[in-house]
Order: structure tokens, then C-alpha cells, then sequence
């Protein structure tokens, strides 16, 4: 599997672009500008990409590769980084799966690995491309065209249902985007919020960003037109309500006051409203040469999109997870063992999830398109935003949130460890607190960088490091240049393989950390949970 030097020559725009529009249904009014009808832009891609659009291979793909990780290496140490996932839920979100810390409790259909790539060998594929190329390449957007405008929106079908990405990344100080060709505000508010550990450092291969969107009343005065003031106001208090702290007393205003008052509209903490949207976007690592430190690349990996179709109140949500927890939780399963989940949608529409939002995305094609992703590669996204006890509302990113606006040009240099609070351990700082429970920067312990740097040969943490880190979190999150340049070409493998649902994370070589195959109930080795 020898890929030339020249990888990926030169892209030019696929031949189906044509000029035509068609309301797509988001609220910002884009819509897709492409006069190809869905069926054909569908196959077209299909046999580009070797992909199959509707065909679901493996129901249980929304299990990550993560969880595949041998806890207990060949020393006899102990490894845990099943923890940040698996936690008791904070009410309403009433799901606990700490247990999960203890035991590989698959469902049958997943006992064997299907993630195929963490143990394939691209050492020569990866070695073959030129790194003059990969900037060159991961510096050309493949989100704008060369006039600003979004190529999705040119690309995309004309009678294509799901959501065309509308955020032209032209945020003012306060994280606002505008459209630049109007002046107009899209809706969309990035925000800075410290990365889940494991996977999601950058040090593992992606900066990414997040950015969210309230339905038009949370912007709307009482009179109905658009007022900042009023949006800000409301996210300030979103804010409070998410993360369950100083909300009382607080309330929302304008449109969405007024008909909250009315009983027309349902808030409750802990809960987005209905009709919140989130985008978030996968970058390649580029490199800031002045200041030393990677930086996010023009290029788009993923473009992740959820969108909140249904509101449930917190009983409505305890009377269904319960529910859920007699069918699918392992230890109280009413079944033989943990089964198969199901996540009704598709891929256009969205996936949803047990708390009413819908996911879908897009993903680089072989010629590095964005396109949307497939039902088996939108599977993938549902397990972490499902039922486990690490999210609030099914989301991750809200309730990590320290600051308004996007990334800065440094990024996360200066910015303290975060401290959160563990039962067993009271206050801890987090990142810190993950190398000493899993003695690694990611789950595949396949981040050599990090463990040098952190850790001494007989395997205790440096303390001179944890003392850097206490202050400056980007020493452990982010990669040297070499190993930034690296993962980007390792990742480059896999977008001209378009094998994403047999391990999007890596490709190599992962025998010693990863296992092929576990047997049904077998234990992890570790004996106390953390909670």
C-alpha cells in the first residue's frame, strides 16, 4: 500500500457543481447552492470514496477504539483513563456506568475489534510524504473557496434535507460570527474551554473548536428584532443554568423571557433549550513559527454539527434512562448480557440521541472534500454523546467553558490546569490527576512524547513538569513540531484509505496496548473506581 510522493496532487472542484439554490431549513436562511439532485451526488461520492452511504456494517460503532485499551500492561501496572467517561451522571443526567471502569462488558456483536487500523502498519505510506507537502496541504481550506464563501454550501445537494454549514468563522472579539458579505450576525458564539482528557489534547493529533448557536427568541427583544444585548445576556445565563451554579434568581429576557413567562417555552438547569445548536470543528495541526506552538490549520478534518430536536425535563429524562438502564446497563440488564443500542435518523437528518438532539457531520474525502459523513461513520458519534456519566445534556464542551470568544493566537499557553473535584480524592488538578491514573497522555499509551517528557525511566510523574503544568497546561496538551508533522501525515493516510469506521484516532501499530479481542465479561483488573 505504497502512496506517492505527490499525495493528493492539486484539488480541483468536482464537475457537479452547478448554480441553483434550495432551502435547507436551518434558521440563518443558507441553503444549498449545487443543482445536482441528492441520488447522484450520493453515488458520485460512493464510488470516489469506496464508501456505501446507507449500509450500517457494524451496529455497534458507537463504541470508540478507546475502549479496547489493555488496562493492565505486561509489568502488571494498572492504567486507567476509563474514568473521565465513565462516572455517575450529574442529575438530570441520571446515567452512572462506573462499572465500566471495572469490566469490558461488550455486547457480543462487539467482543471482537473492529477497529482494524489501530493495527495496521503505515510506517512506509507515512515516511512518503513529503513534508513540504503536508503544510501545503493542510494549509489550503477546504471549508471557504477562494472568494470566502462555503464550499459546502456550492457542493451540497439540491434537495439535501440535513444542515449546510452556515458559520463563515468571522468572529469579533466577543466570539460573535458575521457573515462578511452581509454584515449580518449568523448566530453562532464560539467559546474557549479546556479539552476532555485523553484523545481530544491536541498532543493526539486535532485541534478543534466549538462554537453554539440558541434558537432566534434567546436573540430577539420583546419586539422581536435581533439584539445582541439581549443574546448575550441570555447565553450569560445559559451558562449559570448549564453548569448548575448561580442560577438562582437569574432569568432569561427578551422573546425568550416573554414566553417563558407565558408558559410557552421550556428552560430548566442543566438542560439546553430546544432548538440549540452546536458546530464543532477537527483541524490538523499547523505551526505557528513565531510563537513556537501548534495552531489550528485551515483545513477541516470533521465538521460535527448536533442539533437539540426535542426537549425533556428531567423527570421525563429519569423515567427514561431508568428505563434504558433495565435494558442496556450491564449489571442490571434484564438480558443475558449489555445490548446493541439503537439510534434512529441517518446521516443527512441526523442521529439522535436519548436526549433529543440530532448529530450528523462531515468528514475529508479522498480528494479532501468535505463530505458527509456515512450512517456507519455517524454511528460512530452517538456512543459519547449517549449514555455515559461524563456529559451534561449529552454534551462535553459547555460545562468546560473559561472564556468567551475564539482561540486566541496562543491558544492555551498561559492557561492554568483546570481542578475538578473526585470523591475519592477531593480537588485535583485534572490534567495532572490523568497521567498519575493511566501513566500516559491517551488512551492507546501510544504518545511516547508526553511520557519522556513527564515521566522518568522508572516511571514516576517529574515533578518539575507537574509544577509547569499547574500553570501553563499547553506543556502536556500540545505537541512538538516533529510530532505535530507526523500526525498530520498519519491522518493523511487515512483519508486516502477513507476507512474512518476502522479507526479514525491513528493507524499503527498497537498490539502491546490495544486488544483484538476480549471475551465476554472480562475484568479490566481495576479494583476501586474513580468517581
Amino acid at each position: 500500500m505504497k502512496l506517492p510522493l505527490a499525495l493528493g496532487a492539486v484539488l480541483s472542484l468536482p464537475l457537479f457543481i452547478f448554480i441553483a439554490a434550495s432551502f435547507n431549513g436551518n434558521d440563518s436562511g443558507n441553503a444549498s447552492e449545487s443543482g445536482i439532485g441528492k441520488d447522484l451526488y450520493l453515488r458520485k461520492l460512493e464510488a470516489e470514496n469506496g464508501i456505501a452511504y446507507y449500509t450500517i456494517d457494524n451496529y455497534g460503532g458507537y463504541i470508540p477504539p478507546m475502549c479496547y485499551t489493555k488496562t493492565e500492561d505486561e509489568k502488571g501496572i494498572i492504567h486507567n483513563p476509563c474514568y473521565t467517561c465513565h462516572t455517575p451522571g450529574k442529575p438530570p443526567n441520571f446515567w452512572t456506568d462506573t462499572e465500566l471502569q471495572e469490566a469490558y462488558d461488550f455486547p457480543n456483536a462487539m467482543l471482537e475489534n473492529p477497529y482494524k487500523n489501530l493495527f495496521t502498519d503505515a510506517t512506509e505510506e507515512i515516511d512518503s510524504i513529503d513534508t513540504k507537502y503536508i503544510y501545503s496541504y493542510i494549509r489550503k481550506s477546504n471549508y471557504f473557496d477562494t472568494d470566502g464563501k462555503i464550499l459546502l454550501q456550492k457542493l451540497l445537494p439540491k434537495d439535501w434535507k440535513g444542515y449546510v454549514p452556515d458559520c463563515y468563522f468571522n468572529f469579533d472579539e466577543e466570539g460573535f460570527d458575521r457573515n462578511p458579505f452581509t454584515g449580518e450576525y449568523t448566530g453562532w458564539r464560539a467559546y474557549q474551554y479546556y479539552p476532555f482528557p485523553g484523545t481530544f489534547w491536541p498532543t493526539n493529533g486535532s485541534i478543534d473548536d466549538v462554537m453554539i448557536r440558541l434558537p432566534m427568541v434567546f436573540r430577539q427583544n420583546e419586539m422581536g428584532e435581533f439584539d445582541k444585548e439581549v443574546y448575550k445576556k441570555n447565553l450569560e445565563v445559559l451558562d449559570r443554568y448549564i453548569k448548575q451554579e448561580g442560577y438562582e434568581g437569574l432569568s432569561f429576557v427578551g422573546m425568550a423571557g416573554k414566553l417563558i413567562r407565558e408558559g410557552k417555552l421550556q428552560v430548566e438547569p442543566g438542560l439546553f433549550p430546544q432548538g440549540t445548536e452546536f458546530l464543532h470543528t477537527v483541524r490538523y495541526l499547523d505551526w505557528d513559527d513565531k510563537l513556537q506552538i501548534v495552531k489550528p490549520s485551515p483545513r477541516m478534518k470533521e465538521v460535527r454539527y448536533a442539533y437539540k430536536e426535542e426537549f425533556y425535563s428531567s423527570t421525563d429524562l429519569y423515567s427514561m434512562l431508568m428505563k434504558k438502564y433495565q435494558e442496556q446497563h450491564p449489571s442490571k440488564s434484564i438480558n443475558t448480557g449489555p445490548q446493541l443500542e439503537a439510534f434512529p435518523g441517518d446521516f443527512e437528518r441526523g442521529m439522535r440521541s436519548p436526549y433529543g438532539w440530532r448529530l450528523s457531520g462531515f468528514i475529508e474525502d479522498k480528494n479532501g472534500y468535505l463530505r458527509p459523513q456515512t450512517n456507519q461513520e455517524t454511528l460512530y458519534c452517538m456512543g459519547c454523546h449517549g449514555t455515559i456519566g461524563a456529559t451534561t445534556d449529552g454534551i462535553f464542551s459547555f460545562t468546560r467553558k473559561f472564556g468567551w470568544g475564539y482561540w486566541k493566537k496562543t491558544g492555551l499557553r498561559g492557561i492554568p490546569e483546570p481542578i475538578v473535584h473526585y470523591k475519592n480524592y477531593g480537588n485535583v488538578g485534572e490534567y495532572s490527576f490523568y497521567l498519575k491514573q493511566n501513566y500516559s497522555g491517551n488512551e492507546f499509551r501510544s504518545n511516547e512524547e508526553v511520557i519522556k517528557k513527564f515521566f522518568s525511566s522508572e516511571g514516576t510523574l517529574k515533578q518539575d513538569m507537574l509544577d509547569a503544568l499547574k500553570k501553563d497546561v499547553s506543556v502536556l496538551l500540545y505537541p512538538s513540531k516533529e510530532r505535530a508533522e507526523r500526525l498530520n501525515k498519519t491522518y493523511l493516510v487515512i483519508v486516502k484509505l477513507q476507512k474512518f469506521t476502522l479507526g479514525r484516532e491513528t493507524i499503527g501499530n498497537l498490539e502491546k496496548t490495544i486488544y483484538r479481542k476480549v471475551y465476554d465479561g472480562q475484568k479490566t483488573g481495576i479494583r476501586e473506581p474513580i468517581f
